[in-house]
């Protein structure tokens, strides 16, 4: 299959990051990004790289609540509040009577509740999503799970997406209006190798990283899915876990590459649709 996107047309906007997993955006537009050895990075316009904070391990995941404050996953600390300071607090280590085994990806709607996937052991069928709500109380509301990772909500609050690693499928929930989940729907299968990170474009197009097999896919709200970019030589793709829209009309897509020490970027064209931080239009 031909990706709709050569490769060629990507560019790296930052690197010297070290293995990084994750990205996000703030309110004000800035790029934030984690490392292998639990860096918190910020990336200035120009591409240069500041190291805000060290939480030693490695960050997973990384999200803005809807005031703007960063959350990072962190397996062996669990799930950590970063001041733009440096200063940190361990926010979760349990949700409820739930202790948190691998807390892997987070994302917030717009009340301040905030949905992460504990990704459990490989092969072990022991991941869960769980919910914080705004106050701080944490549950279980889905699973088990094989390989619990990317999360992408419904600009209307009302679907949550879940990438599940080890089957390469992406599941489709729906939010009802106390925050608990309907029952796990396949969306779609065979998405890559190794299916990653998730994100939402402001049209609904989902968008999945494939850390195993260095490609993007786009996939419609029927689960048809297109290949959008794919890199034979896991250069400007390479191990792409995470993804997040910045830029002018929020249509640019930037790319955390593990295997890799950069974020790429793609001019997609399509704008994303803001997240919990970010103001709508």
């Amino acid at each position: 299959m031909t990706p709709q996107i050569p490769i060629e047309q990507f560019e790296i906007a930052a690197t010297g990051l070290d293995h990084p997993e994750c990205v996000a955006v703030d309110r004000g537009g800035g790029l934030w990004a984690g490392g292998e050895a639990g860096q918190v990075y910020r990336i200035e316009s120009n591409g240069n790289v500041n190291e805000v904070a060290k939480l030693g391990s490695f960050n997973g995941g990384i999200a803005f609540s809807p005031d703007d404050e960063l959350f990072v996953c962190n397996p062996t600390l669990g799930i950590v509040n970063v001041k733009r300071s440096g200063e940190h607090m361990v926010f979760a280590t349990h949700a409820g009577e739930h202790r948190l085994l691998t807390p892997n990806f987070g994302v917030f709607d717009r009340a301040g509740n905030y949905y992460v996937t504990d990704s459990g052991q490989w092969k072990k069928q022991n991941g869960f999503i769980l919910r914080f709500d705004a106050g701080g109380r944490g549950e279980v509301v889905a699973g088990p799970f094989g390989y619990a990772n990317g999360l992408a909500l419904s600009a209307d609050g009302r679907r949550l997406f879940m990438a599940e690693t080890n089957t390469n499928r992406v599941y489709r929930f729906d939010v009802a209006g106390d925050g608990s989940l309907g029952e796990a729907q396949v969306l779609t299968e065979g998405v890559g190798r190794m299916v990653d990170g998730l994100a939402l474009d402001a049209a609904g197009h989902l968008y999945a990283c494939c850390y195993a097999s260095d490609e993007i896919w786009r996939i419609d709200g029927g689960g048809e899915k297109t290949l959008l970019a794919w890199d034979p030589n896991a250069i400007l793709l390479g191990a792409p876990t995470n993804m997040a829209f910045a830029g002018d009309e929020m249509s640019d897509l930037y790319v955390a590459n593990l295997g890799r020490y950069t974020i790429t970027r793609v001019r997609l064209g399509q704008r994303g649709q803001p997240l919990a931080n970010q103001r709508e239009g």
